[in-house]
């Protein structure tokens, strides 16, 4: 890693970078200076492979992997409504910011769960823009336009009515137990 990392700054113009683990893989994201990302993946042995479809291998062997997993709904529901909780109680709070940030994280996870049920990528936001207009169009009335009080109220009960709906894609009965504790949240 350290060879690889003193070349990207020395003969590419590196500028700062960033691990990120996975498994026992570690992923060097180098930013260079011309705006590119360069990514570099170290992994010991049987432990590298391809872990998607854009794998390329220029040297060395690669070992089957198990297929990434996409995430799980029930977990993308109950994110979701953990959001939504934080989102009331920033409200109440005054905390507008942090009101405008858990909205957005409700809209994440019912995004992600779209994409799930759409048959595209469900993890950063790759299948968003896969996603047909009938479903993103009433998820993209949660967008809050301001952080006054009202607006993010707005937004808020926009985003709790696609969160009941994807709950309910998910699981008709968990979408039913959701459903009053939920609209009671969003006023």
């Amino acid at each position: 890693m350290a060879d690889w990392t003193g070349r990207l700054y020395a003969e590419h113009g590196a500028v700062e970078h960033l691990d990120i683990t996975g498994g026992a893989t570690v992923y060097r994201v180098f930013l260079l200076g011309s705006t590119l990302q360069v990514d570099i993946a170290f992994a010991r042995g049987t432990a590298f492979g391809a872990a998607g479809p854009a794998f390329q291998l220029l040297f060395g062997t690669a070992y089957p992997q198990p297929p990434s997993r996409p995430p799980d709904a029930a977990e993308l529901v109950g994110l979701g409504w953990l959001y939504a909780l934080h989102a009331r109680s920033s409200l109440a709070r005054g905390r507008v910011w942090q009101a405008e940030y858990m909205i957005s994280g409700v809209r994440d996870h019912v995004l992600a769960l779209a994409c799930l049920r759409c048959g595209v990528p469900a993890v950063q936001g790759r299948g968003l823009d896969l996603l047909p207009p009938e479903v993103t169009g009433p998820i993209a009335g949660s967008l809050v336009r301001s952080l006054e009080p009202g607006e993010l109220a707005r937004g808020f009960r926009v985003v709790v009515g696609a969160l009941l709906h994807e709950a309910s894609q998910v699981d008709a009965s968990l979408g039913r137990r959701l459903a009053d504790p939920l609209h009671e949240l969003a006023g």
